[in-house]
Order: C-alpha cells, then structure tokens, then sequence
C-alpha cells in the first residue's frame, strides 16, 4: 500500500519538478540542514539544562517557553523540507534502510518528548525552583540527546547512499 503512494508520488509535477530543476534539489537540502540545525540546537538547549550541564542559573521552564516555538517552528519546516526532498524519489527512500531507521528515530524522539511533555514535567513546578533535576527529566534529556544525534547521523548517511 504504502509503495502504491510512493509510485504515485514520484509521478506527480511536483516530484518531477524536484528531480529535474537544477537548484530545487540542493536549495531544500540545505533549508532542511539549516532547519535541523534550530532543532537540534533548541533541543539540546533544553537537554543540557535538564542534564544540568549548562544553563543553571535559568529554570527548565524558561527555556522551554523560550525554545519550544522555536523547535516547533523549525521542526515544521524541517518536515516540509524533507518531504519536498522525499517526494523526489520515495520508492528509493523507502527501499533505503538507513532511511527507514531515521524515520524510526525520530518516532522514538516523539515518543520519548511526549512521555517527557505528559508526564515528567508534570511536577517541574516543585523541581525547576529548587535545581535538583529529577533522574527521570535528566534521562528523558539524555535519550534526547543520544536519538537526536543518532537522527542526523543516518539522515546525514540518507544523503551518501542515495
């Protein structure tokens, strides 16, 4: 089903427009790079606090008012971009593992943001004050980390086996 869309998607104006037009290509490679790069900076903003790292004096939730649009903002960006690059050839992303795994990652990355979004901050009111930072908020920020560095690797490796 899922190769249907794709074989589809590859015949539409848009797709041979990509593949065909000498800068539609590289322009949004380098709009997703730039946008992944907000992203994963916001991201580890935030993650470096939460591991106490960096950024003491400031409290978990003034960072993350500060830097969620900004992560959103690029992340939408970020996910146009790389559909706009995908629709190019999507028979060839999908029978591409490293890119199977990426997509597989950044699930993970959602996952792991959400529990951290809907369950750990739930008591970041008594926390954030005090600068203890729980070991569950330190580990969401850690496995943040790891997924997000992960993520660009096999996104970076897309580019090379394509």
């Amino acid at each position: 089903m899922i190769m249907g869309w794709a074989e589809w998607l590859e015949e539409t104006p848009l797709a041979y427009f990509i593949q065909g037009d000498l800068y539609a290509f590289p322009l949004l490679e380098v709009l997703h790079v730039v946008s992944i790069a907000l992203v994963v900076g916001t991201i580890f903003i935030v993650d470096l606090r939460l591991l106490n790292w960096c950024s003491k004096s400031y409290q978990v939730t003034r960072l993350l008012r500060a830097m969620l649009p900004l992560t959103l903002g690029a992340f939408g960006f970020a996910a146009v971009t790389g559909f706009l690059m995908f629709s190019s050839q999507p028979t060839r992303y999908l029978e591409t593992p490293v890119f199977l795994l990426k997509m597989g990652l950044l699930l993970l990355a959602a996952v792991n943001m959400a529990i951290f979004h809907v369950w750990t901050q739930r008591g970041i009111a008594q926390w954030d004050t005090e600068g203890a930072v729980p070991l569950s908020a330190r580990t969401a920020g850690l496995i943040s980390m790891v997924l997000w560095v992960a993520i660009l690797v096999a996104g970076r490796f897309v580019g090379f086996l394509l």
